[in-house]
């Protein structure tokens, strides 16, 4: 199941996820070119190792090779509340395990960004000779941007220079994460293989870069105030994806696209960047980055259901399922009836719920962020019309936006990007 980047990226049929201008973390044909940062004997230097005229494999701990709201027309989106586990215990649902982790990285951004002095490597102390290592680092991210995601590449050239280039990190860490699971080499990746790729990516937090790709990232988390949590959630999604394959009821599925999909929002929001007059909360606004992720992963549910089901995969909640008098029998067959079509004009009710609830935070972001992220959002929720469009076949058709479609929405993200809606949410005040 692909990963849904949340803010900037075009639905394109070549493409399977999306941080804006659409679906594009994982394009399974090939893994990111190498780099020629590797860290070492963890020095605070950089090592660079130039190999002209071919690719260079990506170090990375042998990956490859390890093997040892309410209730709205019969849909309920996830209540926020307590439920009393088998041994007595309280347990939180879904929405509240990510709503927490939300209040986390919202509270880190009210404060100005923190640079901790236990680092191997100082960002304040540049170096001799790793200031233009670093450069080429975000080239190089800016590259694998332009190569695997075209039109997102070309939204975050929207940006102003350092969000352009950070969100280029983010972009490429997620990108490599996910096709650690759906990537070529996906059969022989272990949990212990994602172990080592979490353990990396505390190094790379504590600048410690084991390469290129890695040392912009670490670049990135020191000049913006971002939160490790979403990022060791992704890989906690990589891992659901290992051993799960059905999903007994929404709060479960929510928590799914909440790690491959939502977490990309709580990543982006400080390098995108709020509206310095904004007078919604910061919470606000990341719940709403929040449910942009979750309906672009819920949209990517809806369109792959046949492609999943090639794979053995079903990622609709079975009680749902069931209760339209469905089962797992019937998504093999692959046959649209009146049944189905009930069940997904449901689903498709609950997917655009949560780019309503979206649309009020991308008004909130600062100016340079707003149209890219408009585009993306009216774009991916597209993709829902076509599935209708196609009489609810996502068994043996493909939903995807037509170009000419595409350009016609751009002058409508655009106007949508000059609104303001602070009057939709509650005052910082």
């Amino acid at each position: 199941m692909s990963v849904a980047l949340v803010w900037v990226v075009s639905p394109n049929s070549q493409l399977s996820t999306g941080f804006g201008f659409v679906d594009s973390v994982r394009d399974g044909s090939r893994l990111l070119d190498s780099s020629k940062f590797v860290y070492r004997d963890r020095s605070s230097s950089f090592n660079c190792r130039p190999k002209k005229g071919r690719k260079q494999k990506l170090n990375s701990y042998s990956l490859e090779t390890d093997s040892g709201h309410p209730c709205l027309g019969g849909i309920s989106l996830p209540e926020i509340s307590m439920v009393a586990s088998t041994a007595g215990e309280v347990a939180m649902s879904s929405e509240e395990k990510v709503y927490n982790v939300v209040l986390k990285q919202a509270a880190l951004v009210k404060k100005q960004p923190r640079i901790s002095r236990d680092l191997d490597v100082n960002p304040d102390i540049v170096l001799p000779g790793t200031l233009s290592l670093l450069s080429e680092a975000y080239d190089r991210c800016g590259e694998v941007c332009a190569e695997y995601a075209k039109t997102f590449y070309l939204g975050t050239l929207l940006m102003t220079p350092e969000r352009r280039r950070a969100i280029w990190a983010i972009y490429v860490w997620c990108r490599r994460t996910d096709e650690l699971v759906d990537g070529p080499n996906a059969s022989h990746i272990t949990p212990t293989a994602l172990d080592r790729w979490e353990s990396r990516l505390e190094d790379l937090f504590q600048g410690r870069p084991f390469d290129m790709l890695d040392a912009a990232l670490s670049d990135t988390v020191t000049r913006f105030p971002v939160d490790i949590q979403p990022f060791r959630d992704m890989i906690e999604g990589m891992r659901m994806d290992l051993k799960k394959s059905r999903y007994k009821n929404f709060d479960e599925l929510y928590l799914y696209c909440y790690y491959v999909a939502g977490t990309v929002g709580l990543m982006s929001v400080p390098v995108m960047g709020i509206a310095h007059d904004s007078q919604a909360t910061t919470e606000s606004v990341y719940n709403a980055a929040l449910a942009l992720g979750i309906a672009n992963q819920l949209t990517n549910i809806l369109r792959d259901v046949g492609e999943d089901a090639r794979r053995g995969r079903v990622y609709l909640p079975q009680d749902e399922l069931a209760q339209a008098g469905l089962s797992d029998d019937d998504i093999f067959a692959g046959k649209v009836t009146n049944k189905w079509r009930n069940f997904m004009k449901n689903q498709i009710k609950r997917a655009r719920m949560f780019f309503d609830e979206a649309e009020k935070g991308v008004a909130e972001l600062s100016d340079a962020s707003r149209w890219p992220v408009w585009a993306s959002l009216l774009l991916y929720r597209q993709i829902l019309d076509e599935i209708e469009a196609n009489d609810y076949n996502n068994f043996t058709k493909r939903a995807y936006v037509s170009k000419a479609k595409k350009i016609a929405a751009l002058p409508i993200s655009y106007a949508k990007s000059l609104i303001r809606s602070s009057r939709m949410y509650p005052s910082k005040a």
